[in-house]
């Protein structure tokens, strides 16, 4: 049995290549795993995958209850989101926060609903609060694996 190919988790946001950050805004990928990610090979790629899960997937699950994984893949869909099926549906919910959170009034539709403790916080705040958290988190991995990258 082949696997299927690993599929890029960006998600139309990058920042690598248009200002020039270390690390994505959008996909939370360093920038030379962006520039290199057609000339990896499939296990590096998912060993690139295996870390953002590893980082998205807590805080995410921190904040939300994804009742419907069909439901939030159907989502994604309607608003034009890119899906990785490879990575979780925590990883899908933060591509949709990070993409489409103003244009999103209710998660019900999505088949998610905002744990208790972070209800009180818009949409909007929630996307940042989790982005703010997910970039410190990759500027940590790199300070300690990629010294060199770091300034």
């Amino acid at each position: 049995m082949t696997k299927a190919a690993v599929k890029t988790p960006c998600i139309g946001i990058c920042s690598t290549t248009s200002v020039g950050d270390p690390i994505c805004r959008g996909c939370k990928r360093f920038a030379f795993e962006v520039i290199d990610w057609n000339a990896y090979s499939e296990e590096e790629k998912w060993a690139v995958l295996q870390r953002l899960e590893a980082l998205v997937q807590p805080i995410v699950e921190d904040r939300f209850i994804i009742r419907s994984p069909q439901t939030l893949a159907a989502g994604l869909k309607r608003q034009a989101v890119p899906c990785n099926p490879a990575m979780s549906p925590a990883s899908w919910l933060h591509s949709l926060l990070k993409k489409r959170h103003r244009q999103i009034q209710d998660l019900s539709g999505y088949g998610v609903e905002i744990r208790d403790e972070w209800r009180h916080l818009t949409l909007a705040d929630l996307a940042e609060d989790m982005d703010v958290q997910l970039l410190r988190l990759c500027e940590a991995h790199q300070t300690r694996y990629f010294p060199e990258l770091s300034s």
